[in-house]
């Protein structure tokens, strides 16, 4: 027979399986709220690294700037200009660009305009452009292709104008070289004019305008002769007379350049003339051209009093024998230091205190300045010393900052050490700098700038209070204050 349990004893299972049952029940109920809890301090520091504005830092490092001036100067050299004595259909004998002896033929003047017709009648497969013709054309091309502006988009009117004048006279000489003898057994009478001077031949006459509306020929034209009108695009105007066109008497049709020796006069300001005084000699790049030249220098006055430099070349004149303004650059000095991008350059006030009253108190190696306060009970005077901070030496003065934070306010009386002197805190001045991030928070550093380009300062390496290579500046200074702390 079983035996039967005591209902007390049952009783007190029950209750203690009940109280396992609740321990558990809060155990897991704790486990899941510090779960919970983990759980959301992650997510909000998760929101809080995504959502916070980061600052961008930049690396210093070591860097030059070449600086390169650009400049568009005016071409002079020894030109003639020759006109016509009659009217009459011109047809070229010697090419642009080309050297013309005395004596030699350079275009001829057919009154009938019979020429021009049995040229295209008799010429047939003979007046075919050759390589090098071809070769010429691509070259012209290239170049102007190189330096075009699109702020001078008239050039590209001259450059069509100069091309189709090429093919002309190209196919023309071919013609000419071929047919001159038949010519004249068809009996077509013209007129050949001859040089009177040896050089190089150009087609291209040119003058300009000036704001009185006189008209200039820039032939002849002399240094000590250029006025600021001689380089206005707006008044500049040139010629340039095809093979079969019909000319008028007195009409300019060709120049003779007399001389390798060629002339580039342009402008100067004051900073130009403060850089180059001095200098004999400026060593330059024409762009679009793969052309240096080193040339003579000098300041002159032009004819209206301005300023101009004017650089002196005894070669490569036929290069640029019909052009009237030629864009170039002069290499200056190469400029290193520490790079630094001009985003994370600011300006900061200090006060200037002479460096003869910096002190240093007690035991402590801290430079700091002895100022002058006052009880407010009795209004005595007492010496204390108070620390500070110093940015920059220069002329004799510490830069000190101007804070509200700062013990050294405007208006402060400092007292020199071992002196009955006092000086009050008053003049201020700025100085250039940048926030320095290797601790973790913005620090201003001073910098000194030496040179720039449109991104880049180059700045004094070394220096007692600035930068050095491999230091952690802000990028862009404007997104941060002195002293906040730095999330990279």
């Amino acid at each position: 027979m079983a035996k039967k349990r005591n209902p007390e004893v049952i009783d007190l299972e029950k209750r203690k399986k009940h109280l396992k049952k609740r321990e558990k029940i809060r155990h897991a109920n704790i486990g899941a709220i510090m779960f919970f809890l983990i759980f959301l301090y992650m997510a909000f520091y998760v929101y809080t690294y995504i959502t916070r504005e980061k600052v961008q830092f930049y690396e210093v490092a070591e860097g030059s700037i070449m600086e390169d001036r650009k400049y568009t100067g005016l071409i002079l050299r020894e030109e003639s200009v020759f006109t016509t004595d009659s009217a009459g259909y011109i047809n070229y004998f010697i090419r642009e660009g080309k050297r013309a002896s005395v004596g030699a033929s350079v275009y001829s003047l057919d009154e009938s305009g019979r020429m021009e017709q049995f040229l295209e009648e008799n010429s047939g497969g003979s007046a075919r452009i050759s390589a090098d013709d071809l070769a010429s054309l691509k070259k012209e091309m290239t170049s102007f292709s190189l330096s075009y502006d699109d702020d001078n988009f008239s050039q590209v009117e001259d450059m069509k104008y100069s091309l189709e004048a090429a093919m002309m006279e190209y196919v023309s000489f071919n013609a000419m070289d071929s047919l001159t003898e038949a010519m004249e057994q068809a009996g077509i009478n013209f007129h050949q004019i001859r040089a009177d001077k040896a050089g190089v031949v150009s087609y291209v006459v040119d003058q300009y305008t000036d704001g009185d509306g006189q008209t200039h020929a820039y032939a002849g034209m002399k240094p000590a002769d250029v006025t600021a009108d001689a380089f206005n695009r707006a008044g500049y105007s040139r010629t340039q007379a095809k093979s079969g066109d019909l000319v008028e008497q007195g009409a300019s049709i060709y120049k003779i350049i007399t001389s390798d020796q060629w002339s580039l006069v342009f402008p100067m300001d004051q900073q130009d003339v403060a850089d180059y005084s001095g200098q004999n000699q400026l060593h330059v790049t024409f762009p679009g051209y793969d052309l240096e030249l080193t040339g003579n220098f000098s300041v002159i006055a032009g004819a209206d009093g301005n300023t101009y430099g004017q650089l002196d070349f005894t070669k490569y004149m036929v290069q640029f024998e019909s052009e009237r303004f030629l864009d170039f650059e002069i290499s200056a000095d190469t400029t290193t230091g520490l790079k630094i991008p001009k985003t994370a350059v600011t300006q900061k006030q200090f006060y200037l205190i002479p460096e003869d009253y910096v002190a240093q108190g007690g035991d402590s190696s801290t430079n700091g300045f002895m100022k002058e306060t006052y009880s407010e009970q009795d209004g005595s005077s007492s010496i204390v010393f108070v620390p500070a901070t110093i940015y920059n030496s220069k002329d004799g003065y510490y830069y000190i900052e101007v804070s509200d934070q700062s013990e050294i306010k405007a208006g402060d009386y400092l007292v020199k050490p071992g002196s009955t002197e006092r000086f009050q805190v008053g003049q201020t001045a700025s100085l250039d700098g940048v926030y320095n991030i290797n601790r973790g928070y913005a620090v201003f550093r001073q910098v000194e700038i030496l040179n720039s380009n449109e991104e880049y300062y180059i700045v004094e390496k070394g220096t007692r209070y600035g930068l050095s290579v491999y230091d952690h500046i802000v990028l862009d200074a404007s997104t941060v204050t002195e002293g906040a702390i730095i999330y990279q």
